[in-house]
């Protein structure tokens, strides 16, 4: 059975993945912040282990990564804000462009040093970040820049953890969720959750070591960076 450990599933992309994965029958585990989406999503995700930590507290995450006892075959690093209100590059809101880094940039990271363990006990082990497409160095656009900003920022650093796990068998990529009809991207998107959820899904469970240090879409197509 597949196992898959999914942080940020207390809604949007996160929870359909957590959803759609237990759909599949294998063994999922996922991480929320509050207890109150902990008790919430044990009530609409029955089967799922649910881990509560906030990804930008890294004690809590390697605290999290301790008590964990399975094996994981993918881990999904989807977790993710596009805040602050004012991110352009002649009035940013640096306290909101700190903590946007934090959470899209630094914890995909951590997350993924602390689950390593787990990981390199898993089968044919891979590790995915939720990249975007507004994260290309070759779009010129300086809307969001924040966000744009972290997205290319977790892309080069997955690209180095792609090298440096190489040795031990492990795929790492950056994905593009497309454009989403969700809180985030706005009901005027491309593509449903569920359509991203599954196209993440299917991709996931189709990598191999062929595909490790690319930026992938979330229809297998593979992303210039």
């Amino acid at each position: 059975m597949t196992s898959i450990f999914i942080t940020g599933i207390a809604r949007g992309i996160g929870f359909e993945l957590a959803r759609q994965a237990l759909e599949k029958e294998w063994e999922v585990a996922g991480s929320v912040r509050s207890s109150r989406d902990c008790e919430r999503l044990k009530q609409l995700l029955p089967g799922a282990s649910v881990l509560q930590f906030d990804v930008t507290d890294f004690a809590a995450v390697d605290d999290a990564a301790a008590a964990f006892q399975k094996p994981i075959d993918i881990l999904i690093n989807n977790a993710g804000i596009i805040t602050p209100a004012r991110q352009s590059t002649t009035d940013m809101d640096f306290e909101g462009f700190a903590q946007t880094l934090q959470v899209n940039t630094l914890a995909p990271l951590k997350v993924s040093q602390a689950f390593l363990p787990h990981l390199k006990k898993g089968s044919h082990s891979r590790l995915i970040t939720i990249s975007s497409g507004m994260g290309l160095m070759q779009h010129a656009k300086s809307d969001r820049i924040a966000y744009r900003a972290s997205k290319s920022a977790v892309n080069k650093i997955m690209q180095a953890l792609a090298t440096d796990l190489e040795a031990d068998k492990i795929c790492v990529v950056a994905m593009h969720p497309g454009w989403v009809q969700s809180d985030m991207g706005g009901q005027g998107a491309d593509i449903s959750i569920a359509e991203s959820a599954a196209g993440i899904l299917n991709v996931a469970n189709s990598l191999d070591m062929s595909d490790t240090c690319h930026f992938i879409n979330w229809d297998g197509t593979r992303m210039d960076w």
